[in-house]
């Protein structure tokens, strides 16, 4: 009982200095009665595992997601490098492996994507979520239609990414705090699956496969230096560059 407490103690601190650095940022963070509570008893979970990996709430975060594994991991930085702190099964998302291309197409996005402060929504109907900022300049450099796709709770979707409660509960605390402590916005990046040479080769034949090959650029980009690259896009193409 006494390391619980004391647990609880700790916790309550962290999160009020995240909240103090809020201010001295002056960040904007929506929030709500429901993302209080959640996020309060979600901290008591990922609190002592964020720990045992030598991670903490309010260090900068980033997100990716395959559709084919339907996987949805969360990285965390520490000393200039991304650690893999949980990988959550994506509980549905609608579509098939491809990029969304309109509105109504009930397709899930592919792509790179960043989130701010204003995408997070702690109203939402899907109990909490944050818009990916599909269409994207890519998006609609190709013509591409929609909007308002989100990774939500609920586990339902047309065109979203949806989780269960208890995930998203974890992964909207982990990132209000990196908002809170500063980072002016996370990454998104969602590929169709993992882009090792040998899924490649599997997927060859598609019509998506020179798409797929410019994510692929992207991924690997990360896969070798664990940081996130910045993605433009030049000459109709994404393009990848050092932070």
């Amino acid at each position: 009982m006494r390391g619980s407490f004391l647990r609880q103690i700790i916790i309550l601190f962290f999160l009020i200095g995240i909240l103090a650095s809020a201010s001295s940022f002056a960040v904007e963070i929506p929030s709500s009665t429901r993302s209080k509570k959640a996020i309060a008893e979600a901290s008591q979970r990922i609190f002592p595992e964020l720990e045992n990996q030598g991670l903490l709430l309010g260090m900068p975060v980033y997100i990716r997601i395959f559709k084919e594994s339907s996987e949805l991991e969360l990285w965390v930085e520490k000393n200039d490098i991304f650690k893999l702190f949980k990988t959550y099964p994506i509980c549905y998302y609608s579509g098939d492996l491809g990029p969304k291309l309109r509105e109504g197409d009930n397709q899930s996005p592919e792509g790179f994507y960043f989130v701010t402060p204003r995408q997070l929504n702690p109203y939402s109907t899907f109990y909490l979520s944050f818009n990916i900022g599909y269409p994207n300049v890519y998006d609609r450099s190709q013509g591409r239609t929609g909007s308002a796709i989100m990774v939500h709770g609920d586990c339902v979707s047309i065109g979203c990414y949806a989780m269960t409660d208890e995930q998203i509960e974890e992964i909207y605390t982990i990132i209000d705090a990196a908002l809170r402590n500063g980072q002016p916005f996370f990454r998104v990046h969602i590929f169709p699956f993992r882009m090792t040479e040998e899924n490649m080769a599997r997927h060859e034949e598609s019509k998506w496969f020179s798409f797929w090959q410019n994510l692929k650029k992207g991924y690997d980009f990360f896969s070798e230096s664990k940081r996130p690259p910045n993605v433009v896009v030049l000459n109709g193409n994404y393009s990848f560059e050092a932070i």
